[in-house]
């Protein structure tokens, strides 16, 4: 086969560092935005970005030329550095060092996006440490409780 095709769908998901609830109403919208950009950018088109003042969840097409770790990291360098201009309040503003990221089937897409797309509404009763242990059992992910968290 002369041609090289891929379908990877990822959902992706991080905190802030400490979890600190940094992700305020007046950025979130536009924050959301510029990592669409930044991810279409490296060629890995979002099909959600969603989250709450502590974490990220995004759903993404990863590029068959990039790994997991290089979308990443350009994300969360990249918006990182956008979100410190917005004000000082935003001058320490620092993601976690680690992320979760999920394999998605395709016929999974529109359960994954209304996951989300719901991410204020689930957060009301359960905290993202909460989550994201849900989420690594759930995908079958080992983790040792104190190295998750930074």
């Amino acid at each position: 086969m002369p041609q090289s095709l891929s379908s990877v769908l990822v959902h992706l998901t991080f905190s802030t560092k400490h979890r600190e609830p940094l992700i305020v109403p007046s950025v979130e919208s536009k924050l959301h935005a510029y990592a669409t950009t930044v991810l279409q950018t490296v060629n890995c088109p979002s099909l959600a970005i969603n989250g709450t003042a502590d974490h990220i969840h995004v759903l993404f097409n990863l590029s068959r030329v990039k790994t997991i770790a290089e979308v990443v990291e350009e994300l969360k360098t990249s918006t990182s550095k956008w979100i410190k201009t917005k004000g000082p309040g935003f001058r320490g503003f620092h993601w976690q060092s680690g992320y979760g990221a999920f394999s998605v089937s395709s016929s999974n897409v529109d359960k994954v996006v209304r996951y989300i797309q719901g991410q204020k509404e689930h957060h009301q009763a359960r905290s993202f440490q909460t989550e994201f242990r849900s989420l690594l059992r759930r995908h079958g992910v080992p983790f040792d409780e104190q190295f998750v968290w930074d």
